[in-house]
């Protein structure tokens, strides 16, 4: 089976402008841009999760003003 990457709705469907999340077989998260799909970030569940706090919080909404 392969493996399923997730993008936000609010992203280009084009594929260009869209950050992807997926899960791999051993189940940590995976992150990568989908411009450059062979860069890969691997992180934890927890480690993930800690970060989607954070965004829900606004601690990362600096980022998104350039």
């Amino acid at each position: 089976m392969s493996q399923q990457w997730q993008k936000s709705t609010s992203s280009t469907q084009d594929g260009g402008n869209s950050v992807e999340v997926s899960t791999n077989s051993e189940g940590l998260i995976e992150i990568r841009e989908s411009a450059t799909p062979d860069s890969i970030i691997v992180t934890t569940p927890t480690k993930f999760a800690l970060w989607v706090e954070g965004v829900k919080r606004g601690e990362f909404d600096h980022f998104g003003n350039a």
